[in-house]
């Protein structure tokens, strides 16, 4: 394996000194580039570009182009399991993702299996050693999964943006189905997860987006063990190198420690926590990756730098730390923004690492 020229994202999730605070954006290639707009054009819509490894490299380089960033992230979609699975994702114009065939039936739900990721999901896996090959060994490439409770609300609501009376009826009413439902994502999800990093991913984040929906058992019972169960499960290093992994739970603020002890590498945080705090509670066992919010970017240059400023301060002296949005970038953001982010990061960090 050839050395990284720049792996100060990869020390920093390993608690390891670094010069500066590494900084990637979550959905950092998305609509409010330009350039992608355009891909996604010649592409034909979002699922093409997702199962094209030519686009999904071309899109995930391209803010690599416009940005100093530490970290490129695969370019794909969390649905893309559920989709193998062959519950029929399509994306309505507007509207986000949705399956022709949601989980209802038990019957269906039974007879549920764990996609091959080296057939079914080949298309990622392709697009992980093409990028990995096109960064050059610049920057370290992050493969990422949704969480098996986030993956389920999709299959089991159908859509996205739900007030979750689906899977939260059956949550209560039919636990055992849920579970069967989440024990398969799991499996889903480790072999997936695996098979990106056997194909070139250095790190790997479980996002749980609607972990913070659930009350503060059923996150316990229903989110966070099956999370849990990947992470014992995920390769720890590839080629001799540790693969480092990222938790993120949006609105997870509550269950700090207890994500802490899931078996992660770095804690993600939304734009709810303060992020010193978190260091106080949870700094000494995990990395912290976070947690600016992605409004913020709609300020002048001089409020984006000062906001910057206080989450490097709230944070402190010395390494474990990821600077990122507290979610993902929005496609109304001024990409000028988001280089000032990037700038600023590096340039104010560097009074924070003098060992």
């Amino acid at each position: 394996m050839t050395k990284l020229k720049n792996d100060t994202l990869l020390r920093a999730l390993l608690r390891q000194p670094t010069e500066y605070t590494p900084v990637w954006l979550m959905r950092q290639a998305g609509r409010y580039l330009a350039e992608y707009n355009q891909t996604r054009a010649r592409a034909g819509s979002f699922l093409a570009l997702c199962k094209n490894p030519d686009f999904a490299t071309e899109v995930t380089m391209q803010p690599l182009a416009r940005f100093p960033l530490d970290a490129a992230i695969l370019f794909s979609d969390i649905l893309t399991i559920p989709d193998a699975m062959g519950l029929g994702l399509y994306f309505s114009e507007g509207e986000g993702p949705k399956f022709e065939r949601p989980l209802r039936e038990e019957w269906e739900i039974r007879s549920l299996t764990v996609p091959d990721p080296a057939i079914h999901l080949r298309y990622v896996m392709d697009a992980v050693s093409q990028i990995r090959k096109t960064l050059d060994n610049r920057i370290p490439l992050i493969g990422f999964s949704g969480s098996p409770f986030t993956l389920a609300c999709y299959m089991v609501e159908g859509c996205g943006g739900t007030d979750f009376r689906q899977i939260k009826t059956m949550l209560y009413q039919r636990p055992d189905l849920l579970h069967h439902i989440l024990n398969i994502n799991a499996q889903a999800v480790t072999a997936y997860l695996n098979a990106q990093i056997e194909s070139g991913a250095q790190a790997v984040m479980i996002f749980d987006t609607w972990g913070g929906a659930l009350s503060h058992a059923a996150y316990q019972e229903f989110s966070l063990r099956y999370m849990s169960q990947i992470l014992a499960g995920i390769k720890r290093e590839q080629g001799g190198v540790r693969i480092p992994s990222i938790v993120f739970t949006k609105g997870g603020g509550l269950w700090l420690e207890s994500i802490a002890d899931s078996g992660c590498d770095a804690v993600g945080l939304d734009w709810t926590v303060d992020i010193g705090e978190a260091r106080r509670r949870i700094g000494h066992k995990v990395a912290l990756q976070g947690n600016l919010d992605p409004a913020v970017l709609f300020s002048t240059p001089e409020i984006i730098t000062a906001e910057v400023e206080k989450i490097l301060a709230a944070y402190g002296d010395g390494p474990g730390h990821v600077f990122n949005l507290g979610h993902g970038i929005s496609q109304f953001t001024p990409p000028e923004s988001a280089l000032t982010l990037v700038e600023a990061v590096h340039s104010v960090s560097q009074k924070y690492h003098r060992h």
